[in-house]
């Protein structure tokens, strides 16, 4: 993210982006976790409510090596958020770990479906102006930045959300097995991002996905 913004990008943008890379990291990063802790509350688990993380406070979920990625490349992590499914009211948990996962993205999406109705509402109804275009450009990069977020974290490797979507279809023996490198492959993950190996197929669903929900926003407003 600032990287690109630093090579191509003029002091608004920079701003812009580093305001917004902010706001992500205090604002959206704890409406993911906190949508992990609330579905998982919901099913009858309270470990996370125990943990103190069934909170919007960003210094409940906060990870500063995640939110430096987030300023750098435009998709990070947080502190993953402790939940229990055998303590959930499902009969399968597997589906209830599946389901808990599957809440932060969504979370991601929808408020990058929200930014993006702002930023098709100024585009087409403002008069102009710097105040509109910074507006405008915040809600940009918002939506981009939770759209990467989300996919990202869609990823079925661990220990991203989508590795504990995958306990759904995945044998429980296989699952932990591939658990036991989570650490290993999280420090792949990240020399990959850094060096761009990884972020273009990222950026090319992302921009997909971000193009799908302007368009749509564009026929609805």
């Amino acid at each position: 993210m600032l990287l690109d913004l630093i090579r191509g990008g003029n002091a608004v943008d920079i701003i812009v982006g580093l305001c917004v890379s902010a706001f992500v990291v205090f604002c959206i990063l704890p409406i993911h976790e906190f949508a992990h802790a609330w579905v998982a509350d919901k099913m009858g688990d309270d470990t996370a409510r125990v943990s103190g993380r069934l909170t919007l406070s960003p210094l409940a979920h906060v990870d500063w090596l995640g939110a430096l990625m987030i300023l750098l490349v435009g998709f990070g992590y947080a502190k993953p958020v402790p939940v229990n499914p055998y303590k959930t009211k499902l009969k399968n948990k597997k589906l209830a770990m599946a389901l808990i996962a599957f809440a932060g993205p969504v979370s991601n999406l929808l408020v990058a479906l929200l930014s993006a109705f702002c930023y098709v509402a100024i585009y087409r109804y403002s008069s102009g102006g710097i105040i509109a275009t910074a507006f405008s450009v915040f809600f940009l990069y918002c939506a981009i930045i939770n759209i990467n977020l989300a996919v990202f974290n869609l990823i079925p490797i661990p220990p991203l959300d989508g590795s504990r979507i995958l306990t759904a279809i995945l044998p429980t023996e296989t699952y932990f097995k591939i658990m036991k490198y989570e650490r290993y492959i999280m420090i792949a993950i990240m020399v990959l991002l850094l060096t761009g190996a990884f972020s273009k197929p990222i950026s090319a669903m992302s921009n997909f996905l971000f193009k799908a929900f302007v368009t749509f926003a564009d026929l609805i407003i």
